[in-house]
């Protein structure tokens, strides 16, 4: 479909990677994956054609269609979000229009002419090709990946120059779902989507029909939607089979391989250099010395690329804070006429590792400042227990950050006993290094800035951490590091990440942020989901059991009937009649009974669907959505198999 033929590209001076040799074949699910500054993000946009190579090729198929999101840098004015969504489709609408034209004229043309015929042939043609595309369902498809993509429907008819910049991408993104193209270029498509969100994203994906290559810093979601990845590393392209996780375990395998052989080659290039300067002198073996020197030099030399550079740091361990940590009773926070949190009761204890979930704008973020008394509550109270110390991390705490200040000067400012020493290792824990460290604030990266921001609470050592997206502008590496030092830290934390794996590797309990209440569950992410599951289920179950007051008999005519039904004997006779008169009377009576347990079964099937039908309208998750709609389609089938039942036998009573 697309392929690279010895692809090279520069930045300046700097090579980013040089005989890239990639076929992109249809339908595959690929991650590109490697250190910040290798080069994702330009082959990116060699892929998509805004960017040219300065070595090689690149070749695609003809009437190939590639679609490609940046990780920033749209913006979208002059139409509603749902008209905007629905100009991917202007060929299909274009379609629709001339068929609603053609119509009216072959309304009047005469029936035996030939424009008649030829008008009758292209609108034919039309139809078929508009049904094949499915443009009768264009309203339903723009609704549905809207709403997966957290727009309720009263931001359908909103202006998209309303939105900020983050949401911005987000109906960018829904115009390329929707569109299809054969190659889907995603780079970050995460960085500006809740959990839920990306929950959906990773559902849609793994039923996209065709091929697509992603970047991202989330593991979890690399591995539930890729099956082959691509990693520059050392100016080169290697393919490796598999999602991240087996790519990891491949290139440790690699990596062994590649330093076995270079020990190889090294003994082998010591052993040719030992005989040369040992008989290099010697005119009898100046053929030997020759050929040697010859093999030495034909060697392609081996090279062991340095590792990446890696944070390695350590939260210190601050002085034991109380028990109970933190206690909130009856508190809600408003913000105008608008109800954030409603009398909410929960508490937090020593050592505890808090994830808070929830969609956006449910209160995460608000929760957080409450507890740090940033903001203070419309009613009830927090309390904080016995020597607790708390420290905040703001998903934006590099905005607060004095652009004029120098990094090395800021950080001394907020640990002043620190020696400058201890301060130069801390920050060359966090990357940056040498002369970085005289940098201006206002000159550092987004994620620059957030490494610097992290480092800054190293300094101020507490027993209390409050992080608001701390894995922000991270990379996975760093991430893993971040992940470890959480782990191991000996206080109390609460964190709000969009992060499946952090937050699965993290969390000893999860607070569900909802509708202004909260919930506690017990267990990492993957606990709760199981947990609010196993909830869900029992609501359905609930909603389609029997009546308390089902005798015993229907009950069990139902669990041993046949899947068509009870056996019906009859002893002769094609006629009606005499087919009821010649029932045997005990099956008649089982038929009676039987008829009158459907008719009060099949209203309850239809209940339990419409209930389960109205909670697929609620979004919870792409796991819960696709649970329900399973679960739907299996009471569907009841339907269909009781109401069939209950026709058959009432046809056989029939007098």
């Amino acid at each position: 479909m697309l392929s690279l033929q010895n692809a090279g590209k520069r930045f300046g001076p700097r090579v980013l990677f040089l005989e890239a040799n990639w076929l992109i074949r249809s339908r595959e699910k690929t991650a590109l994956v490697g250190a910040n500054g290798t080069g994702k993000s330009t082959l990116m946009k060699v892929l998509a054609g805004l960017e040219s190579l300065d070595y090689g090729t690149m070749q695609r198929t003809r009437g190939m269609s590639i679609g490609y999101l940046p990780q920033e840098g749209l913006r979208l004015t002059g139409r509603d979000i749902f008209e905007e969504c629905l100009s991917v489709f202007d060929e299909l609408r274009s379609m629709e229009g001339e068929s609603e034209r053609l119509a009216g004229q072959l309304a009047e043309l005469d029936h035996a002419s030939a424009e008649y015929e030829a008008a009758a042939e292209r609108y034919s043609m039309l139809q078929e090709r508009f049904h094949a595309l499915d443009g009768y369902a264009l309203d339903a498809q723009v609704g549905s990946v809207l709403t997966g993509l957290g727009f309720g429907k009263e931001d359908w008819s909103r202006q998209t120059d309303e939105f900020s910049g983050g949401w911005q991408m987000r109906i960018a993104l829904a115009k390329l779902l929707l569109a299809k193209p054969n190659l889907l270029l995603l780079d970050e498509p995460t960085n500006h989507l809740d959990l839920e969100t990306r929950n959906w994203l990773e559902g849609y994906l793994k039923s996209y029909p065709f091929g697509y290559i992603l970047i991202s810093h989330d593991r979890y979601f690399l591995d539930v939607t890729i099956d082959r990845t691509v990693e520059i590393w050392n100016k080169r392209l290697t393919i490796f089979q598999g999602n991240y996780t087996k790519y990891l375990a491949q290139k440790d395998e690699r990596r062994a391989q590649l330093e076995a052989a270079y020990r190889n080659q090294r003994e082998q290039i010591e052993h040719l250099e030992a005989f040369i300067n040992r008989f290099r002198a010697q005119a009898t073996k100046a053929r030997q010395v020759q050929s040697r020197i010859k093999e030495l030099e034909k060697i392609e030399r081996i090279e062991i690329p340095e590792e990446e550079p890696v944070m390695h740091f350590k939260f210190p361990q601050p002085p034991p804070s109380g028990r109970m940590v933190a206690e909130a009773e009856g508190l809600s926070k408003s913000y105008g006429p608008k109800q954030v949190l409603n009398n909410v009761r929960f508490s937090i204890e020593r050592g505890d590792r808090v994830a808070l979930v929830g969609v956006n704008g449910a209160g995460k973020s608000t929760l957080i400042k409450l507890l740090t008394g940033v903001e203070q509550p419309t009613a009830g109270t927090i309390k904080l227990g016995h020597n607790v110390a708390s420290e905040y991390f703001a998903q934006d705490q590099y905005k607060v950050l004095d652009g004029e200040a120098r990094m090395l000067d800021d950080i001394s400012r907020a640990a002043l006993k620190v020696p400058e020493s201890a301060l130069r290792s801390l920050l060359g824990c966090f990357l940056f290094s040498g002369d970085d460290v005289f940098k201006r604030l206002g000159v550092l990266s987004g994620g620059e800035r957030n490494r610097f921001a992290l480092a800054r609470i190293l300094v101020s050592p507490s027993n209390f951490l409050l992080l608001d997206e701390p894995t922000n502008h991270l990379d996975m590496r760093a991430k893993d590091v971040l992940l470890d030092a959480l782990a191991a830290f000996s206080g109390t934390v609460i964190f709000v990440s969009h992060d499946r794996y952090f937050i699965d590797r993290l969390a000893t309990r999860v607070i569900e942020v909802e509708n202004g209440t909260v919930t506690t569950y017990e267990g990492n992410y993957e606990d709760y989901l199981r947990k609010k599951e196993s909830l869900a289920l029992g609501a359905v179950t609930a909603a389609s059991a029997p009546p308390r007051g089902e005798t015993q008999e229907a009950v069990q005519a139902l669990q041993h009937a046949s899947p068509s039904g009870t056996t019906i004997v009859i002893e002769g006779g094609p006629d009606d009649t005499a087919r009821k008169r010649r029932l045997n009377p005990i099956k008649q009576k089982q038929m009676e009974d039987r008829c009158a347990f459907l008719e009060e079964e099949v209203p309850r099937v239809e209940a339990a669907l419409a209930h389960t039908e109205t909670q697929l309208g609620v979004f919870v998750s792409a796991a819960e959505t696709e649970r329900l709609t399973k679960l739907a389609e299996e009471l569907r089938e009841q339907l269909a198999a009781l109401t069939a039942e209950w026709e058959e036998l009432m046809l056989q009573l029939e007098v």
